[in-house]
């Protein structure tokens, strides 16, 4: 039955709608046991469904952290700035604060090692006009870039970005519509597997940002899952009685738990 202008008020009376925003108490339940707090973001493609423990939560802009590397790997190579997925990053010899850094990269093992002095000499090389360039024409969230902070906005200042904001840049990446090239579509695809089972393939990325004494956790991506897309958007912050140390695996824990209770992947 298809319903005209004229028929919609009875249609509806008879067809219910699905909801779009499903509240998750169970993402909730998976926070408190996590001992984090925040929301879980979850957008089923083919059911144009989204599924959150506190879609108001999911609807504030964070700092992106280093969830932004996903623009900014597809702005250098759009611009060439980095050439492929093999382009050599050099260690210098300085201390990096973080040991997988301290070493030559290539750009894949950059992003996946998450290498902010890789990415701060990626973004000086783009320069200010190519970044907010890319960013209007991606409709990438609230981000301030001058000449003051072109290596650190994404880590510190007024830069926001909400978990939907995220999905909408991933859905547009995923589906093709973001005006990029194949190419370098094809090669972030490949740089942003992080993990693939016989019956799932997740693409993602994690971010870890302290501002103003707080600190706040991403992971951001999406799933193919039977030939089906899913995206998710995870926002979470430590309370007092998470260990720190263990803040960095929780973000993706409790983004596989969530995406488990609703039988996404196994």
């Amino acid at each position: 039955m298809s319903c005209t202008n004229h028929q919609a008020d009875s249609c509806f009376e008879e067809f219910e709608l699905p909801e779009q925003e499903i509240v998750m108490p169970e993402f909730q339940a998976i926070l408190d046991s996590a001992n984090v707090k925040g929301a879980i973001l979850i957008y089923n493609l083919q059911e144009d469904q989204y599924y959150s423990n506190d879609f108001n939560w999911a609807d504030k802009g964070q700092l992106p952290a280093s969830t932004f590397k996903i623009p900014n790997s597809i702005i250098a190579l759009e611009t060439g700035v980095v050439e492929n997925d093999s382009t050599v990053f050099y260690w210098d010899g300085e201390k990096r604060g973080n040991k997988n850094w301290e070493q030559d990269l290539i750009f894949k093992d950059a992003l996946q090692y998450s290498c902010v002095p890789c990415y701060q000499q990626v973004a000086r090389e783009i320069g200010v006009e190519q970044m907010r360039s890319y960013l209007d024409l991606f409709n990438y969230g609230s981000i301030k870039v001058d000449t003051s902070n072109i290596d650190m906005f994404w880590l510190e200042g007024e830069s926001r970005i909400s978990q939907f904001q995220q999905i909408d840049f991933l859905l547009d990446f995923q589906q093709s519509n973001l005006s990029i090239s194949k190419r370098t579509e094809d090669i972030m695809k490949r740089m942003m597997i992080i993990d693939e089972q016989e019956d799932y393939k997740i693409s993602g990325k994690t971010g870890w940002s302290y501002n103003n004494e707080k600190d706040n956790g991403w992971f951001v991506g999406f799933i193919e899952s039977k030939e089906k897309f899913y995206f998710f958007a995870t926002n979470i912050e430590p309370t007092e009685q998470l260990d720190i140390n263990s803040f960095a695996k929780t973000r993706i824990d409790v983004t596989y738990q969530a995406l488990k209770e609703l039988k996404i992947i196994n």
